[in-house]
């Protein structure tokens, strides 16, 4: 497989494409029952790539059912654990095979640089995916220690039909980080992509089959949240909803749960991390590289962006000078499919509107842009926005308090630790945060006090599949990635035997 390397044979190989549009049920692309379209836009340049089947109340009644077929014969759930790691396995070939493909769709839908593709999303899609097929025949049950005339047996059993919901930001990898649990675990899955970016989703979906999945288990319903969402949150035959995206959307999802079957909900909502930037941190100039990283990196299109820095009073001048500086050599707006792009267009005109809102708000409420500005023309066209920092920001304002999902950062100074702890903590999100110190005894008492489901010290953003991922608060109340992840799609069965 040759991999292209210059703009020119990337352009190509997305001209060739065949796109997939329609919905993927029972193993095969169907149109949706009512006939009804929706555009998929490219945000870099606003011209229309497909047109997209959208699915809606009827089509997510058929695909619970093909699901529920699929999970009452036990084509997928009985097969013996070895048998399903292999086609879980297989399937991480194929989409290793199609990896060009994959990248190029999810470069033009969504509008990330095809150099993240290949360096981060790629590889980790590939990663998510053979580590659960790794854990099937690793689940383990118990027998207790009972008295000698009874026999305690706990087992773990799939659920049987789970509903996914997946956010654009990380289209391909928000749904591995769901689906291969899910999968691994035996359930069947209905996913519902985010309507900005479904092509690689279906293209996943059809890679499982082609790997030995039986058609059925894994089904794909393109539409509106409003609509084929919530078909699938109030589904009587769905046991549970997986859920990546708004705090506002969460909330929904949760009470129509209870206004059909009670169905387990979980959720990966928003967030506002803070950076803190303690006084005797190590190096500035690599922290302040890091920090670049953790709030632009993907457009600031991240659920746990860094975008809240609280920096040490004494520091405070030499960080805002350096941040700048270095943000403006790190980061080359331009077409998501030029290899030498490192920031590309957030993933929609509405999308750019609304983080220009937050941008006009900060300043009207006093905060004050030291980054950021006009996109250039040759740019104007996309749904682009500049890497953009507020100074002499407060805690009362918004661009501190609401998530802005976009490449906007605020900047506050503090004196004290407490006071870093206390601005840091002072949010209704709980997703991320990360701490910089050289003194380990500052560190550990920090991520002790810090209300966040992940803290990163001297870093931002690393882990591995061993790492939880989720939030406190109103940023959630599931965890991905990690292997008790899977026990999450899985229900405890306690079998008491009487042997007298």
């Amino acid at each position: 497989m040759h991999t292209p390397t210059t703009l020119a044979e990337w352009k190509a190989l997305a001209a060739s494409l065949t796109l997939d549009t329609g919905l993927f049920i029972n193993g095969q692309f169907v149109a949706a029952k009512a006939g009804e379209s929706f555009d998929c836009v490219s945000p870099s340049t606003g011209e229309v790539i497909a047109v997209m089947a959208k699915g809606q109340g009827a089509d997510i009644d058929a695909a619970v059912a093909s699901c529920l077929r699929a999970w009452n014969d036990g084509r997928w759930h009985k097969q013996a654990p070895r048998t399903r790691m292999a086609v879980m396995l297989k399937w991480a070939d194929l989409v290793e095979a199609h990896s060009n493909e994959l990248a190029v769709m999810e470069s033009m839908d969504m509008g990330k640089p095809i150099s993240d593709m290949f360096n981060i999303d790629v590889p980790e899609v590939l990663k998510t995916i053979r580590y659960f097929a790794e854990c099937i025949d690793k689940l383990e049950g118990a027998v207790t220690s009972t008295e000698a005339s009874a026999l305690h047996l706990i087992t773990h059993e799939p659920l049987g039909v789970v509903g996914a919901i997946t956010p654009w930001n990380y289209p391909m990898l928000m749904a591995v980080w769901k689906l291969a649990p899910i999968l691994a675990a035996g359930n069947c899955v209905v996913l519902k992509p985010a309507e900005q970016a479904p092509l690689t989703c279906l293209r996943l979906a059809k890679l499982f089959v082609e790997a030995g999945g039986p058609p059925g288990v894994f089904n794909v319903v393109n539409g509106f949240g409003a609509e084929a969402g919530k078909a699938l949150a109030l589904h009587p035959d769905v046991q549970k909803i997986s859920f990546t995206g708004s705090t506002v959307v969460g909330k929904l999802l949760m009470g129509y749960a209870g206004q059909s079957n009670m169905k387990r909900v979980a959720l990966e909502t928003g967030g506002k991390s803070p950076q803190i930037f303690m006084p005797d941190l190590y190096d500035l100039d690599a922290a302040i590289d890091r920090a670049i990283g953790g709030i632009f990196d993907n457009a600031g299109q991240v659920c746990n962006a860094g975008s809240r820095l609280l920096v040490h009073r004494s520091l405070h001048d030499r960080f805002v000078e350096r941040f700048v500086a270095r943000t403006d050599a790190l980061y080359r707006m331009g077409d998501p499919l030029d290899p030498v792009t490192t920031m590309g267009p957030l993933v929609s005109q509405v999308q750019k509107q609304n983080v220009l809102k937050k941008v006009h708000l900060a300043r009207e409420q006093g905060a004050r842009m030291v980054l950021g500005g006009q996109t250039g023309t040759p740019l104007e066209a996309g749904a682009y926005v500049p890497p953009t920092l507020f100074v002499n920001a407060t805690q009362t304002m918004a661009i501190v308090q609401e998530e802005t999902f976009g490449p906007v950062s605020s900047l506050q100074a503090f004196d004290s630790e407490a006071e870093a702890l206390a601005l840091a903590n002072d949010s209704i999100y709980g997703l991320a945060a990360s701490v910089w110190t050289a003194d380990l005894k500052t560190a550990h008492r920090m991520v002790g006090a810090l209300q966040a489901g992940v803290v990163w010290v001297n870093c931002f953003g690393d882990g591995d599949m061993t790492q939880p991922f989720g939030g406190y608060k109103q940023s959630g109340n599931s965890r991905d990635k990690y292997k008790d992840s899977l026990l999450s799609y899985m229900q405890t069965k306690s079998a008491w035997f009487n042997l007298a």
